[in-house]
């Protein structure tokens, strides 16, 4: 069943010797049920400097995958504790990821709910920073 949905968006990314980067969205999207959890995808816009860019989270058990189509593309896959690799690529060239969720929680229904995902991420084997993603999704 998908479900259109308003969602809101807060990211904070922490950049090792930077002020963290806030970016709250509030945008539409679609909440979909799938066998073993949900799916959300959203369109990005020019506020989160993604623009161009469809962005998907698919939440399975106890993993996250976090997939990006359009201008750029990516796959991150979470799963508390466990690094994964994926290549980020852009138009002006690609990077190797690492990521590793710390925190993975959600609270979703048909009508909406909360998602919370928290990783540390590694540029090219150097360690970056942290991001932390929290989403809440309210019925249309």
């Amino acid at each position: 069943m998908k479900r259109e949905m308003v969602l809101s968006l807060k990211a904070i990314q922490s950049y090792m010797g930077q002020d963290p980067d806030v970016v709250e969205l509030v945008t539409d999207g679609i909440l979909e049920t799938t066998e073993n959890g949900f799916a959300i995808s959203y369109d990005e816009s020019a506020l989160t400097g993604l623009e161009g860019v469809r962005t998907s989270f698919l939440l399975e058990n106890d993993s996250v995958t976090l997939k990006r189509t359009g201008k750029l593309n990516s796959q991150m896959y979470f799963c508390q504790g466990v690094s994964h690799d994926s290549l980020y690529e852009t138009e002006f060239g690609a990077l190797l990821l690492t990521v590793c969720a710390t925190r993975i929680h959600w609270d979703l229904s048909a009508e909406g709910g909360t998602v919370e995902l928290a990783y540390r991420i590694e540029i090219e084997h150097d360690a970056s920073g942290t991001v932390d993603y929290h989403l809440e999704l309210k019925a249309k």
